[in-house]
This record gives structure tokens, C-alpha cells and sequence, in this order.
């Protein structure tokens, strides 16, 4: 069975699914329901949704975190720390990256600052399986960032789940997940009992996460990471790629839920073009299903796997034609001179280059962020980073008001072009008179 196999002018940029109007319905509603009511609001959807019982409190304070931290196996301690301090150093590296500036302009001097947002609401998911890494992922990155407040919010947390937010740093942690989770961080519904309204909202969710996201970007005017749908990965491979290894790295995507994506887009390196490329997508399927049957997480990936596709290429160009298309949030490079193809790649969430790059080392905290852009939307932006937690602020002054005569005269001019009197008004306020003629003597 494995994978279908399509035509590679059957992909399409734009082809991605878009957020479901009911589910974009409800989030409205819940986010609306909870910036009116506030707390109570948000405790009647907990319990609804099983995720408190009455009377329960929804924050974890950081002596419960740290207490979950201590509880753990020493091993399992020191995998947090681990893959938190990797995470931390490559943060770091990307902060360092963007610094103040100025530069000179007529009359004076203008520049820009970078400073963190103050408060961060950073979701993980909780509901099929518990992700310390994605709480490490996103708070660690904020702090690193240097946000002053830090909240998690994820569902039902196990142990592991709060050890990863001490490791990460987190200040308090609610213990709800979902729509009301996000609108409890968007409008600062928990904040007597200790959780700020977020200034920023990042972390990977299911359809209603997202689309409580996208409702608190405009209702609630919080800063969101992205707008992201299922998981997804895409490994553009040749004959030379074990076919096993690619299977592998389908399946551990295709498990995350049952809507993910795993695809393939094979071409071939040796001249048979897609006569060979369709041989290496059948012992690819054929790899797949041998994988599937003593799979435990079979019930979820066998679904994804029948929402995959596969696409035989007569060329390397077709190949990366049909990629660029689907802008994937995982993009795997497996072949012959793979740097060289990588380099040719546009448009993907994270980049995976040679058969040792797997992504699960990116899902693991290897370094970079595995909160990533899906469903196309790569074409346009990256994922999480130092970034989404900093302000670029500009700035200027002016101190000679004559080297400066040449800007305020294209001001006036260019604000009666715009019919803007006003504006014009306000530029001739900084003219100075030209300067009084010398008497011949």
C-alpha cells in the first residue's frame, strides 16, 4: 500500500488546506467568551473538556515545577538539560545576530534597538502525546530571547512536562490546553491568579489552537509565531538513499497525528529518470508498510500515510519544482551531491541535509527550532526564533538644523504631492530663513 503515487503537475503551490470555518467559529467565540467573563470563563471550558476538576486551580506555581523536576530519573533530568542547554546556545547565537544600529542621516543620526517583548505565552501540546520538548523549545528560546515573564500553557501536564518547563525557565505553567488556553494568555483572563496577559503567542496546537491564534492576532492585537496546520515532511531522495531510512523518517511524522503528511519526491541520479524514480518510490511503499505493521503508534500513522503522497520525477529540476510547491515544514535531502541540491531549495520550514540529518534530531533539540511553518505558508516565513520575541525599534535625532534644510524641503514638497497640508505645515516649521547676506563694505 503505502503511499498513492500523484503526477508531479498535479502539485501545486496553494494546494494547502486552509482552517475550517467552524473550528474558526468556535475560537472566535471562545476567545470573546473568555475576554468577557474572564477566569470563570476559562474553568467552565477546562471542565468541559476534562481538564479540571472542580475547584482545581489551572496554574502551577515554580516549586511545583521544580518538585516534577526533582522526581525524575537522574537520566531523564539530564536529557532536559541537555537538549535545553543546545537549544539555549543556538537561540543565543541568533540574538547575537541582530544588534542596535545607527547610521547617519541629514542633520543628525537615526538607528534601530532590539528589545524583548516582556510577557511570552508559549503552548504546548498535551492531548495524544505529552511534549516536554516542545516547552523547551518555545520558552527556552524566549528566554534566551530575554522575555521577562515566561508562562506555558499545556493539558493535563505530566511530570515530565513540568521538569521541562523548570529546565526551560518557565515562571508559571496552566495546565489547560485548547482554544480558552490561548485566550486565557491573549486577554490576561488568570492574571490574579499570577499569569500576565502574553505580549506574544508562539507554540505548535491542533486546528483549534490555531485558529485561537489567528483570532487573538486581530481581536486581542497579541503577536502571534505563525499561522501553522498538520505536520509535515518532504524527503527528496535518489536511488542512492537507503530506502528504510526515508520510510523511517515518513513514519515519524506520519505518527504525530492522523492528519499529517509524509511525502516523498523521488528522482534519479543514474540516467534511468522516472523509470527509476518509480522503483525507488516502490521500495520506499514497500519499506513503509514492512515499518507499519509493528509500528505501536500504527493507528495514528497508517491514517497519515493514506493522506501522503509520493511523486516519481524524471529530473532533479522536477523534483525541486514539485518541493518548492508544497513548501513542506520538514524538508529532508537525501542523494548524491545533496549540499549542492539543498542549496537549490526555496521554500521549506527546516532543512534536513544527508542521510544523518534526520528530523527527528531537529524535533529533539539538536539546536534549531522545532516550531516550524506548514501548510505552504514557508513561502513567506520561517520558524519560531529569537525574532518573535524581539521589538525592532526605530529611532532618530537631529541636532543641525542646517544639514538637515535639504530633508525638511523634500518633507514639505512631498507631503503637498500627497495633499497632506498639515504635514506640509509641520516640515516648514523646521525651514530655517536663509542665511542674511554679507554687507559689502
Amino acid at each position: 500500500m503505502g503511499v498513492k503515487i500523484v503526477e508531479a503537475s498535479s502539485v501545486n503551490a496553494g494546494d494547502s488546506e486552509t482552517l475550517d470555518t467552524k473550528v474558526m467559529e468556535f475560537a472566535e467565540q471562545c476567545l470573546a467568551k473568555v475576554k468577557a467573563e474572564g477566569a470563570p470563563a476559562v474553568y467552565a471550558y477546562a471542565g468541559q473538556f476534562g481538564e479540571l476538576t472542580e475547584g482545581q486551580s489551572a496554574v502551577v506555581d515554580k516549586a511545583a515545577m521544580k518538585a516534577a523536576y526533582d522526581g525524575l530519573d537522574a537520566d531523564d533530568r539530564a536529557c532536559l538539560e541537555a537538549c535545553g542547554a543546545r537549544i539555549k546556545a543556538f537561540a543565543l547565537a541568533q540574538k547575537a545576530s541582530f544588534v542596535d544600529m545607527e547610521t547617519p542621516i541629514p542633520g543628525g543620526v537615526a538607528g534601530h534597538t532590539v528589545s524583548p517583548v516582556e510577557v511570552a505565552g508559549c503552548y504546548a501540546p498535551g492531548g495524544r502525546y505529552p511534549l516536554p520538548s516542545s516547552v523547551l523549545m518555545t520558552a527556552v528560546t524566549a528566554r534566551a530571547a530575554g522575555v521577562k515573564t515566561v508562562v506555558v500553557a499545556t493539558p493535563k501536564p505530566l511530570p515530565v512536562t513540568l521538569a521541562a518547563a523548570h529546565v526551560a525557565g518557565a515562571d508559571v505553567l496552566v495546565a489547560v490546553g485548547g482554544a480558552h488556553a490561548i485566550a486565557a494568555m491573549a486577554t490576561g483572563a488568570l492574571a490574579e491568579e499570577g499569569v500576565p496577559r502574553a505580549d506574544v503567542l508562539c507554540g505548535p496546537g491542533n486546528a483549534w489552537v490555531t485558529a485561537a491564534k489567528a483570532c487573538a492576532a486581530t481581536s486581542a492585537r497579541v503577536g502571534i509565531d505563525m499561522i501553522a496546520g498538520p505536520s509535515e515532511v518532504l524527503v527528496i531522495c535518489d536511488e542512492t538513499a537507503d530506502a528504510a531510512t526515508v520510510a523511517a523518517d515518513m513514519l515519524a511524522q506520519a505518527e504525530h497525528d492522523v492528519v499529517a503528511r509524509p511525502i516523498v519526491v523521488a528522482f534519479s541520479s543514474d540516467g534511468s529518470g522516472k523509470a527509476g524514480a518509480l522503483k525507488m518510490v516502490a521500495k520506499i511503499n514497500a519499506a513503509l508498510d514492512a515499518q507499519l505493521e509493528n509500528l505501536p503508534t500504527k493507528a495514528v500513522a497508517a491514517p497519515a500515510c493514506a493522506r501522503g503522497f509520493a511523486v516519481a520525477c524524471e529530473s532533479v529540476d522536477e523534483a525541486l519544482r514539485v518541493s518548492d510547491a508544497v513548501a513542506p515544514e520538514h524538508l529532508e535531502v537525501i542523494c548524491e551531491n545533496e549540499r549542492a541540491v539543498a542549496d537549490r531549495c526555496n521554500h521549506y520550514g527546516g532543512l534536513f541535509v544527508g542521510s544523518r540529518s534526520a528530523e527527528v534530531m531537529g524535533d529533539y533539540g539538536i539546536g534549531p527550532n522545532h516550531t516550524l511553518p506548514t501548510s505552504g505558508t514557508a513561502r513567506y516565513t520561517g520558524g519560531l526564533c529569537v525574532m518573535d520575541f524581539l521589538r525592532i525599534r526605530t529611532w532618530m535625532r537631529i541636532d543641525d538644523g542646517p544639514a538637515s534644510q535639504c530633508a525638511v524641503r523634500d518633507a514639505v514638497r512631498l507631503a503637498r504631492i500627497e495633499g497632506l497640508e498639515g504635514h506640509a505645515r509641520a516640515a516648514e516649521a523646521r525651514l530655517l530663513p536663509p542665511p542674511a547676506k554679507k554687507q559689502k563694505v
